[in-house]
C-alpha cells in the first residue's frame, strides 16, 4: 500500500512537472507582448527617443541635402561643358585643314579636348587631340566603331562612356581615366577640296566630378560637425525640456505612496507641460478633497453609530429595566398600583425610542436625495410659517411672538461696494414688525412645515416661556445660483457669505431666495457651537436635552430638507443674548423635476 501511494506521487509529481515544461514552452500573452517591438521602443526613455529622433532627423536632413548638392554641382559642370565644347566647335571648323593633316605622330598637343576626324562613311581619318592626364594616364570617349555612324545626333552634346588607353596604378588615376566624356558630333565641310565628314569633339568630366567629390567631402565634415553639435545642443535642450516631466513623475510616485498634499509646480499654462500641470493639480486637489470628505464622512458615519448605540440603548434599557422590575414585584402586595408607573414609564420610553427611530428614517430618506423630499409642488411658505408658529402659542400661550419682516440698511444692499458691507449682518439690519409678504415657491410642504416646526419646538423647549420671539421673512435676490447655494454649509460663515451676494441692481443677473429667521432671546449657546448646531445626535446640552424629550436629530432634518431644496440653513447668536436661525429658500417659478415624476415618501 504504501509503494502504491509513492508511485501515485511519482506520477503527479512527473504530471506537474510535464506541464509546467508545457508552459515554459508556450509564453504567455504578456511575455510575447513585452518581446515585441512596440514594447521594447515604449520601454525606450522619453528622452533617449527625442535624441534619436532628432539625430535621424539630421542624418536624413543633411544626406538629402548632399545628394542634391551634389547633383546640382555635377549638372551645372556639365552644361558649363556642354557649353565649352559649343563655343569650341567654330575654332576647330575653321582650323580643319591645320588638324586633319596633324597625325598622331607629331606627339600630344597640351589641350583638354579630344577631337577625332572622320570622312563621310565614318571611316576615322585621324585623331588630333587626345589628351594627357596630369599623372599621364590617357582615356578617349567610346565612340561609334570605325566606319558606323552610332546613334549620337549631330550638335547635341551627349554623354558617353570612356575608353581607357593607359593608367597609372594607382586608384585616383584609374577614377581620372574611367570618368565619363561629354562629346558634341559636327559636320564638317572643306569647299576648296569638295571633302566632308564628321568630327567628334569631347571633354572629360573627371574634372566635374572630381569637383562635386571634393564639395561632397567638405559637404558630409561640415555635416557630420553640426550633427554632433545639434545632438549635444539637443540633448541639453532636451533634459532641460523634460525636467517638469521628471517632477511630475517624482511627485505622482509621492502620491501613489499615499501623500495627497504634494501637487505639481506651476508653468505656464500656455504650455502643453504648463496645462498638464495645472490640469493634474486641479484633480489632485478635488482627489484630496473627495477623501477629506470621505474619511470626515467616515468619522461621521462611525459617530452616527456610536451615537445611535448609545441613544438606542438608553430606552431600551429603561425599557428592559422596568420590565424586569415589573416581574420581580409583581407578587408583592401594592403590585397593581406599581404596574402603572412601570407600564407609564416603559410607553414613554418606547415613545422615545420609536421617535428617534423615525428621526433616523428619516434622514436616511433624505440622505437618498429624493426619495425624502418631493419639491415639485406648490409651497405658500408664509402660511406654513404662521401654520408653525400656531403650534408654539398652543404649547407657549404667554409667550410674545411678532411677524415682520427685516429692514436692511442701503450699504449693504450696494452691490458694486462690497467693502461698505459689515460682515456681521445681525448689527446692519433691523426687524419691523408686520405681516408676512406672500410668497410661494416649489418645494415639499410636509418637510418644510417639519423644519419650521423642530426649529418652534426647540424654542419651546430651551427657552423660558415669557422669552419674546421674532419671525421674519423677506423676499430677497443673490448673485449665487441656486446651484451653489444648494452647496453651502450650514455656518456662520456660509450665512456671511451669502448675505454679502445680496443686490438690488437691476444690471447684475440675480436670482430671488426667501430669507426666513427665528429670533430667540433665550439663553442661546457657546459661540463655538453654533457650528455644530445642525451636527447629528449634537446637543449643547446633553442631560437637558434628554430631560426635555429631544434626539439630537431635529436640526439635521432641518438641515438636510433645506439642503434638499437648494437652500441652506445656519445659526447665529441674536444680539445681547439668545439664539438666530437662519434659513434661505429658493424661490422658484418653474418645476425642478417634472411634475409626472412620481415621489413617494418612504419609497
Amino acid at each position: 500500500m504504501p509503494q502504491t501511494i509513492d508511485q501515485e506521487h511519482q506520477d503527479q509529481k512527473g504530471t506537474v512537472t510535464i506541464e509546467q515544461k508545457n508552459e515554459q514552452k508556450q509564453p504567455s500573452d504578456q511575455t510575447k507582448r513585452k518581446k515585441s517591438l512596440s514594447w521594447k521602443y515604449a520601454s525606450v526613455p522619453l528622452s533617449a527617443k527625442l535624441i534619436s529622433t532628432l539625430l535621424i532627423l539630421l542624418i536624413i536632413g543633411f544626406s538629402v541635402a548632399a545628394f542634391a548638392t551634389r547633383q546640382l554641382m555635377l549638372s551645372y559642370m556639365v552644361n558649363r561643358t556642354d557649353e565649352q565644347l559649343m563655343e569650341q566647335a567654330q575654332l576647330v571648323l575653321n582650323d580643319m585643314g591645320f588638324l586633319s593633316d596633324r597625325n598622331r605622330d607629331a606627339g600630344p598637343m597640351p589641350t583638354n579636348y579630344f577631337l577625332q576626324i572622320r570622312n563621310a562613311s565614318n571611316e576615322i581619318v585621324s585623331t588630333p587631340l587626345i589628351p594627357v592626364m596630369r599623372d599621364g594616364s590617357e582615356s578617349i570617349p567610346d565612340l561609334p566603331k570605325n566606319g558606323q555612324a552610332g546613334d549620337l545626333k549631330i550638335g547635341i552634346p551627349t554623354t558617353v562612356k570612356s575608353d581607357v588607353i593607359r593608367t597609372v596604378s594607382s586608384k585616383k588615376s584609374i577614377a581620372i581615366a574611367k570618368a565619363p566624356w561629354q562629346v558634341v558630333k559636327l559636320q564638317w565641310q572643306q569647299p576648296a577640296t569638295g571633302q566632308s565628314g564628321i568630327l567628334y569633339i569631347g571633354l572629360s568630366l573627371s574634372d566635374a566630378i572630381d569637383t562635386a567629390s571634393t564639395i561632397s567631402c567638405y559637404f558630409f565634415i561640415i555635416a557630420l560637425a553640426i550633427i554632433l553639435i545639434a545632438v549635444a545642443i539637443g540633448s541639453l535642450v532636451i533634459t532641460n525640456m523634460i525636467k517638469p516631466l521628471q517632477k511630475i513623475e517624482k511627485t505622482a510616485a509621492k502620491i501613489a505612496g499615499g501623500d495627497l498634499s504634494q501637487r505639481l509646480p506651476d508653468l505656464p499654462q500656455n504650455t502643453e507641460v504648463g496645462s498638464l500641470s495645472s490640469s493634474l493639480n486641479t484633480m489632485l486637489s478635488k482627489i484630496e478633497q473627495s477623501f477629506k470628505e470621505k474619511e470626515k464622512n467616515n468619522q461621521k458615519m462611525k459617530r452616527f453609530v456610536s451615537d445611535a448605540s448609545h441613544e438606542l440603548r438608553t430606552p431600551l434599557a429603561a425599557i428592559h429595566g422596568y420590565a424586569e422590575l415589573y416581574r420581580m414585584q409583581r407578587e408583592e402586595p401594592g403590585a397593581l398600583e406599581r404596574a402603572d408607573t412601570t407600564i407609564a414609564r416603559i410607553e414613554a420610553s418606547s415613545t422615545r425610542m420609536t421617535s428617534l427611530v423615525n428621526d433616523l428614517l428619516t434622514l436616511a430618506r433624505l440622505d437618498d436625495g429624493h426619495r425624502g423630499a418631493d419639491i415639485t409642488k406648490h409651497v405658500q411658505i408664509d402660511s406654513l410659517i404662521y401654520d408653525s408658529c400656531e403650534d408654539l402659542h398652543a404649547l407657549d400661550s404667554e409667550r410674545p411672538i411678532q411677524f415682520g419682516s427685516l429692514v436692511f440698511p442701503k450699504k449693504h444692499m450696494r452691490f458694486s461696494k462690497r467693502s461698505n458691507r459689515n460682515s456681521d449682518f445681525n448689527t446692519t439690519v433691523t426687524f419691523k414688525e408686520g405681516k408676512f409678504s406672500k410668497i410661494k415657491t416649489f418645494g415639499d410642504p410636509l418637510r418644510l412645515h417639519q423644519v419650521f416646526t423642530n426649529i418652534v419646538g426647540n424654542i419651546h423647549r430651551y427657552t423660558p416661556s415669557d422669552s419674546p420671539v421674532e419671525i421674519s421673512l423677506n423676499l430677497i435676490h443673490s448673485t449665487l445660483p441656486f446651484d451653489k447655494t444648494g452647496q453651502l454649509s450650514a455656518t456662520t460663515h456660509s450665512f456671511n457669505t451669502f448675505m454679502n451676494s445680496l443686490t438690488t441692481n437691476d444690471d447684475v443677473k440675480s436670482f430671488p431666495y426667501a430669507l426666513i429667521r427665528f429670533i430667540d432671546h433665550g439663553p442661546g449657546v457657546k459661540p463655538e457651537a453654533l457650528d455644530l448646531l445642525f451636527e447629528r445626535f449634537y446637543t449643547a446640552d446633553a442631560s437637558r436635552a434628554r430631560e426635555k424629550g429631544g434626539t439630537g436629530l431635529g436640526m439635521a432634518i432641518a438641515q438636510s430638507v433645506t439642503a434638499a431644496h437648494s437652500g441652506f440653513i445656519s445659526a447665529t447668536a441674536t444680539p445681547h443674548h439668545g439664539l438666530t436661525i437662519n434659513i434661505v429658500l429658493p424661490i422658484r417659478t418653474e418645476s425642478p423635476i417634472p411634475s409626472s415624476t412620481e415621489y413617494a415618501l418612504g419609497k
